[in-house]
This record gives C-alpha cells, sequence and structure tokens, in this order.
C-alpha cells in the first residue's frame, strides 16, 4: 500500500516515512499542496496523510481539489491547530481520520491502519 505524506515540515515528513515503511508501507513525500496534485495525477496511493497548515497552498485545498478530480481516495488531517473550528471545517470536507500533532508513532500507525481497514471493508460492501 501506497501512503502519500504532505507536509512543509522535513522533520514530520521524516518521522512519519519512518515510522510508516517500518509497518511495511511504501512511502512518498512532498513538502507542499502544488507537490502532492502532480503526485497523485501521476500515481496511485491508498491514503494520502496531510498537514492542515501550509504555506502558499494549505491542507483544505489540497483536500478541495482531491474531491474535484473524483479519485476515490482517503485522507487523514494533521495539525498542531487542532481547535473546534478546524476539525468542523475539515471533517465536513470528507475527510477519513483527523491526527492532532504532536502524535506518537502509535497513534499514527493506529489512524493509518483504522483508515485503511474501514475503506477495505466499505469497498467490500459495495462489491468492489
Amino acid at each position: 500500500m501506497r501512503i502519500l505524506v504532505v507536509d512543509d515540515e522535513s522533520i514530520v515528513l521524516e518521522s512519519c516515512r519512518r515510522v510508516l515503511e517500518a509497518e511495511g508501507f511504501e512511502v512518498l513525500l512532498v513538502p507542499s499542496a502544488e507537490d502532492a496534485l502532480k503526485a497523485i495525477e501521476n500515481e496511485k496511493f491508498s491514503l494520502v496523510l496531510l498537514d492542515l497548515k501550509m504555506p502558499k497552498r494549505d491542507g483544505p485545498f489540497l483536500i478541495g481539489e482531491i474531491k474535484k478530480m473524483g479519485i476515490p481516495i482517503p485522507i487523514i488531517v494533521m495539525t498542531g491547530y487542532s481547535t473546534l473550528n478546524t476539525i468542523k471545517e475539515v471533517s465536513n470536507m470528507g475527510i477519513e481520520q483527523f491526527i492532532a500533532k504532536p502524535f506518537t508513532p502509535n497513534e499514527l500507525v493506529e489512524a493509518v491502519e483504522e483508515v485503511i481497514g474501514r475503506t477495505a471493508s466499505q469497498g467490500e460492501e459495495k462489491g468492489q
């Protein structure tokens, strides 16, 4: 399973890569929404893990663009700005999960496995 991780902080990208690769996932790291869109256009991913607050184009922009593309890809939002309004804003955009920074490796793995498991069971229910 391939996971696209989008964050403007290299330490977050590298931490996610280490944790997710140790669990057997293939991971592509990108530092911006623009790079994420290029990657999604050219490659297939099982999941997108993205930061909410980034310079230039932010997480809500990226979520909206992914939805416009019509690609049924589950999205987990990670942020250090976990206010009620922020959670409500992105939840209404159809994300699968929300994870607050800083998170532990176990919290990251649990969130990813939960979303992938839920997505797989929904696909089975639809006969996919």
